[in-house]
């Protein structure tokens, strides 16, 4: 199966930005939806952005206007721009997809925005 490994974590100050990338081994075109979720300390999972393969996006109300996401089928990545970041945004990003029915998750990247 085609693994995601995510990078761009980082310490951020309030207010900056960041580039989150999920990179996958192999070829994603038979991915319908890839989605960003993330996991802060002591929280549930929950569900940030998602891009279907033709480069449609949905966006959690609570990133709407300062999260972004691109997908790149021939390049194999997909990219969370995230601005105007805020203390809630602290958390452990992950990729994830579903193929038949079957989880896949990366091992994600911590975002840490200090105020």
């Amino acid at each position: 199966q085609v693994q995601l490994v995510e990078s761009g974590g980082d310490l951020v100050q309030a207010g900056g930005s960041l580039r989150l990338s999920c990179a996958a081994s192999g070829s994603i075109n038979q991915i319908a939806v890839i989605a960003w979720y993330r996991q802060a300390p002591g929280q549930q999972r929950e569900l940030v952005a998602t891009v279907n393969r033709a480069g449609n996006v949905n966006l959690a109300d609570f990133v709407k206007g300062r999260f972004t996401v691109s997908r790149d089928n021939a390049k194999r990545i997909v990219n969370l721009q995230m601005n105007s970041l805020q203390s809630d945004d602290t958390a452990t990003y992950y990729c994830h997809y579903r193929l038949y029915g079957v989880d896949y998750w990366g091992p994600g990247t911590r975002v840490t925005v200090s105020s």
